[in-house]
């Protein structure tokens, strides 16, 4: 069966380099069929339609890709690590891992049958990059990673702020996938006590409109917040 067209665009769009588009797409469309097989049974993702995977989630979570690829150059390539804290299906470690084959990510996941179902497509797509984690993101062992990154995780309430803080490394970066600016402002002062620097970054999710019930869903943005040395 034939890769996605949706798929091989969307990648272009995102700015993944052409010579390299068809070897992930291939990657991802292997990790796409997975996710529709398991799906009623590991409750993955909100559809088990293969292009709305595509959209919805993919290439969703690879909508920050030239961020990450600029972040990526204040550390140290060769022991360079990304965390997907809360992992659930692997969105967007597993995508981000699949474009980024240079960087290390561990998908930290508590439930048993998803990091089966992790490590089964990692082996599936040759990820070799990836390594999954079961542990609640409490427990993870502090200073872990250059870059902890969550996507459909909760609110950034000041515990859990912290939580992800203490797993990211002195001089690291909290990466948070978010949705409306208006719900960003209204979580950053929440937590505005901890005196964080923060950034935010507008995302382009390639072929993402309105939903069915005509409400426009298309506003992504990527929530930086840099670890005080």
């Amino acid at each position: 069966m034939a890769v996605s067209e949706k798929l091989l665009n969307g990648l272009k769009l995102i700015g993944i380099p052409t010579e390299r588009i068809e070897d992930f797409s291939k990657k991802l469309d292997k990790y796409i069929n997975e996710i529709i097989l398991f799906n009623s049974a590991y409750n993955l993702t909100n559809t088990s339609v293969y292009d709305e995977i595509v959209v919805n989630h993919i290439l969703d979570s690879l909508a920050p890709y030239k961020i990450f690829l600029e972040l990526s150059k204040e550390f140290n390539a060769e022991n360079f690590k990304i965390a997907d804290i809360g992992s659930g299906g692997g969105l967007p470690g597993i995508p981000l891992a699949t474009v980024f084959p240079d960087f290390s990510f561990t998908l930290v996941e508590r439930m048993d049958k998803r990091c089966a179902f992790l490590e089964n497509c990692a082996a599936i797509c040759g990820l070799k990059n990836v390594s999954v984690l079961k542990k609640e993101a409490e427990k993870v062992p502090s200073e872990s990673f250059d870059i902890s990154t969550f996507r459909a995780f909760r609110p950034l309430d000041e515990k859990m702020t912290k939580t992800l803080l203490a797993l990211t490394k002195k001089g690291g970066i909290l990466a948070a996938y978010k949705a409306k600016s208006e719900s960003i402002e209204k979580e950053m002062e929440e937590i505005k006590s901890l005196g964080l620097e923060f950034s935010v970054k507008k995302l382009f999710v390639p072929y993402l409109t309105e939903n069915s019930a005509g409400k426009d869903e298309r506003e992504r943005n990527l929530v930086i917040i840099k670890k005080c040395e």
